[in-house]
């Protein structure tokens, strides 16, 4: 038992920066490195290799990249290390972990954590009737993959049986840090604040420097992009934490940005619901403690669920994209005047050959804001990128697109260079079905050394709704309701607000976060769902939620059906959603003209 654990943030997927472990390295006293590798797109990137080879399925990156140039010093300082790295294959993740290690003349304990893997029941599941969670359809034919997001309970065990590096498949991305805290605090698995409290930690850090500067709405005052600090947290008992970064680092440390990050895809902040807990983070407080130190605490849980949420993934034919650049007077109208030449070509030539038409096609034109549909700005450039994208059930319907790409560059506009860097790949569309499954249908497993410990099943209680929400009456300036003033100004939402967005599959997070507490009730009357479902009627399909976050001074929408899919079965540039929350930034709010004569907003907003 200690009195605070430290903890270091070294990945926030598969490809992040490989400064993070050497940095973290540096810091006085650190106890544990935790990684993060899959997000639901690396599921299906990691599907997509284990498909053409058996021995991968796994983020090749923890092994290479993280591990192999550090392991020595990691060894040498008894760091211990957590990573969802596994994949789809832990096993050989451990195993080429263990052959970089001897090469290095050292011999670490890893542990694996199995059961997450849903294959084998999954034709049980299909004639019990399983449908999609969000769509409701039947399972597809035939799936590469099938994952259970899985809890902490598994690293915990590990711990205790001593491993010095635990390697799991498929457990939700704030498992490798609630492990670690129930594991050094001894928490029982019923104690639902501290569970839940251990899971805003993991999720904070979750996404690395995201935490830590990475994404801050006000970008201009975070420094030294280059050598951004990762986050490190001094865990307590009862699960409060104080996020800071290594000395001599970039990045910030900032409420306001940690504050987005809590927000971060969590969809109902009174419903975020773990395996191990149902969170509810709307009474989080996030508090400047001391220069480069910012304290949380506040959540509160409940009991989870009986189920987990599961991942399939499936192939549903491929997909084409292909970038030119197009320049010179008038490039946007030669750009739209290309795309519609090469997409009827192309059709021409795919009924010529009797196959079927483009089950989708998408086009943009990078540079003129074509994302932001009726609230693009006039915009008078020389220049632009033009992308096309397309999607056809056999990969021959594409190759027609893929070729005829490159007549453009001598038989359309001026200006016009027809390839970035040669001809563009057919890809494989991996599709995402999501399902529950029983906890007590899914034995998970510790493997260490030569013996193997079952883990116990999640504690679970009775399910029960979230307390009451107790909607803060925060005061506007000077005692007067803003919303009610007559000598009103129009200013962006950046103004007032900080703001984050990500992706839920095909629903899209925003959370928005008041700068002032003087300003919620404002945002409250103006920045309704409606009001967002207005502002993105272009690319939302389905009905937008908006929360409470009192804690916070937030409030955070959900926008169902947003993402033309999401993940890689989006044909969109912007396929996670990152840029909404920008694109809002720009949202026209009506503020009380005094608010900028008392210096609560600055005059440049207007």
């Amino acid at each position: 038992m200690t009195n605070t654990v430290r903890i270091g943030g070294a990945s926030g997927f598969w490809g992040d920066s490989a400064i993070a472990t050497p940095q973290l390295l540096a810091v006085p006293g650190l106890q544990y490195l935790v990684y993060d590798y899959l997000a639901e797109t690396t599921m299906s990137i990691l599907a997509r290799a284990r498909a053409k080879d058996p021995a991968l399925g796994y983020a090749t990156d923890f092994v290479h990249a993280a591990m192999a140039p550090n392991l020595a010093d990691i060894c040498a300082r008894g760091v211990k290390v957590i990573a969802n790295a596994g994949g789809l294959n832990p096993q050989a993740c451990r195993d080429a972990l263990a052959a970089a290690a001897r090469e290095r003349g050292l011999s670490p304990r890893i542990a694996v954590v199995t059961g997450d893997d849903v294959m084998p029941l999954f034709e049980t599941l299909r004639a019990q009737g399983l449908r999609d969670l969000h769509t409701g359809e039947a399972p597809p034919a035939q799936l590469y993959s099938a994952n259970a997001y899985v809890g902490a309970r598994g690293i915990a065990l590990a711990l205790a049986l001593g491993a010095d590096i635990v390697i799991t498949g498929r457990c939700v991305d704030s498992a490798v840090v609630v492990g670690v805290l129930a594991h050094e605090f001894g928490w029982q698995w019923n104690d639902w604040d501290r569970i839940a409290a251990g899971t805003l930690a993991g999720h904070v850090i979750e996404c690395g420097a995201q935490a830590t500067g990475g994404l801050f709405t006000d970008w201009q005052q975070v420094p030294d992009w280059a050598n951004i600090g990762y986050p490190v947290i001094d865990c307590e008992a009862d699960g409060s934490f104080l996020l800071s970064k290594p000395e001599g680092t970039g990045g910030l440390i900032h409420p306001g940005a940690v504050a987005e990050q809590v927000l971060y895809e969590v969809g109902d902040p009174a419903n975020y619901l773990m395996p191990d807990v149902t969170c509810d983070f709307r009474g989080v407080q996030v508090k400047a403690h001391a220069p480069g130190k910012v304290r949380v605490s506040g959540a509160r849980g409940r009991a989870p669920t009986g189920t987990y949420k599961a991942n399939g993934t499936w192939r549903d034919g491929y997909q084409l994209q292909v970038l030119m650049a197009i320049r010179g007077i008038d490039a946007p109208a030669k750009a739209r005047k290309t795309a519609d030449a090469l997409l009827e070509r192309t059709r021409m030539q795919l009924q010529r050959r009797g196959l079927a038409d483009y089950t989708e096609t998408t086009v943009e034109l990078l540079g003129c804001e074509s994302l932001y549909g009726a609230n693009a700005r006039p915009l008078a450039t020389r220049e632009v990128v033009l992308r096309i994208a397309a999607r056809h059930p056999d990969p021959k319907g594409l190759a027609f697109l893929q070729r005829e790409c490159a007549s453009a560059g001598t038989s359309m506009g001026p200006g016009t260079r027809s390839s970035f860097s040669g001809r563009a790949d057919v890809q494989p569309v991996i599709k995402v079905f999501s399902f529950l499954v029983r906890k007590e249908d899914l034995v998970m497993q510790v493997a260490l050394d030569d013996a193997v410990e079952a883990v116990p099943l999640p504690a679970t209680g009775p399910a029960s709704p979230p307390a009451a929400l107790a909607v803060l009456a925060v005061p506007s300036p000077t005692g007067a309701q803003a919303e009610s003033s007559a000598d009103t100004v129009p200013v962006p939402l950046i103004a007032l607000a900080w703001a984050r967005s990500g992706d839920k599959g095909d629903d899209e997070n925003i959370g928005v976060v008041a700068r002032r507490p003087e300003f919620l009730p404002l945002l409250r009357a103006q920045l309704t769902a409606e009001a967002l479902r207005s502002y993105f009627a272009h690319l939302v399909h389905g009905e937008v939620e908006r929360f409470e976050v009192p804690g916070l001074n937030a409030l955070n929408f959900v926008l169902h059906q947003a993402l033309g899919g999401g993940g890689v079965a989006s044909l969109r540039s912007d396929p996670l959603g990152k840029s909404f929350a920008q694109m809002l930034l720009d949202h026209p709010l009506r503020i009380p003209r005094r608010w900028i004569d008392e210096g609560l907003v600055p005059s440049s907003a207007q």
